[in-house]
């Protein structure tokens, strides 16, 4: 990887397809702008009608290739999800080069998904999982396809919680939920490798994570991150913090590395180069010891078919 990678070291994408969840902002946005400015057909997955559209007229206008195309999809809602896979899997014919599970929830309240399940596992996790393996028919049929999986600095530290995901049995703590996602994230993301390697497949799972980017995703929420920088910095809304935080067209390159850049492995992970892994340009970087713990990944992988009654297709 050069010093400096940026999206001007994207490969031409012209003939690929990517699917990017959560696309109507941040760092979904600029990942599917830049994308369609290389000439990939960008579908657009969007929990808000409005939203998407309004982000679907910002990616027409960049886009070098395929126009895009929008996608319904709250991934809160497994028949959603149901149904945004197979309406992905009829508009590429079963063909999807590119899967950037980028959507997320963060500092909510105690909260219940469609379904019953908390919050910000449902939709976080539980959500993308479920939305992988009902696409791997359309990624099998991709070219050296990618399933790319946005963790977080707020992984570091957390648990997971086999026993009791949806904190049944604990005092509600957003923090710790919103950990507990982002390391389900980057656990599955390794599992789901391991899975796609001893099947031989080619298509590679991997990982990323933005650093410290202002997204408005989630702020107020310092107790989520173990790094202290990180927590003084957002914590009470710090103007200081406002400043440092990176944007999101810095932001997004891990994942667009992760997605496009030529040499990137299966169970790879990628985040910025700086300082704590803050900000910075796209370098890659060890997994969590705890993600890469096979008990724990294949555990997970089947309390997730239980839970969302999803069948797993690895391969």
């Amino acid at each position: 990887m050069t010093e400096r990678w940026t999206d001007t070291d994207i490969p031409d994408q012209t003939g690929r397809t990517a699917l990017i969840t959560g696309a109507n902002s941040g760092l979904g946005l600029r990942t599917a702008e830049v994308l369609a400015g290389k000439g990939a057909r960008v579908l657009l997955a969007c929990r808000s009608a409005e939203r998407g559209a309004k982000a679907l007229d910002v990616v027409k206008a960049a886009a070098a290739g395929a126009e895009p195309e929008l996608i319904p999809l709250d991934l809160s809602e497994l028949a959603s999800v149901r149904a945004a896979a197979a309406s992905a899997r009829e508009l590429t014919g079963d063909k999807l080069d590119v899967l950037v599970n980028n959507a997320g929830v963060m500092a909510t309240a105690r909260g219940r998904t469609a379904d019953g399940f908390e919050l910000q596992f449902g939709t976080n996790y539980l959500g993308h999982a479920a939305l992988t393996w009902l696409l791997m028919p359309a990624l099998r049929g991709g070219r050296h396809a990618r399933v790319v999986t946005l963790s977080s600095l707020a992984a570091t530290g957390a648990r997971i919680h086999l026993d009791d995901p949806n904190g049944d049995h604990r005092r509600y703590n957003a923090a710790a939920a919103y950990g507990q996602s982002k390391l389900a994230d980057q656990v599955f993301a390794l599992e789901l490798d391991r899975r796609l390697r001893a099947a031989g497949s080619d298509i590679l799972s991997v990982a990323a994570h933005p650093g410290y980017t202002a997204t408005g995703l989630g702020s107020g929420m310092a107790r989520s991150y173990s790094n202290p920088v990180v927590r003084f910095l957002i914590a009470g809304g710090h103007r200081i913090g406002e400043v440092f935080a990176q944007g999101p067209r810095l932001g997004a390159l891990p994942q667009l590395h992760a997605a496009t850049a030529d040499g990137v492995e299966g169970g790879s992970y990628f985040a910025p180069r700086g300082l704590g892994n803050l900000r910075g340009y796209p370098v890659k970087v060890p997994t969590l010891a705890t993600a890469r713990i096979e008990p724990l990944g294949s555990a997970l992988w089947e309390l997730t078919a239980k839970l969302t009654d999803v069948t797993p297709d690895p391969a």
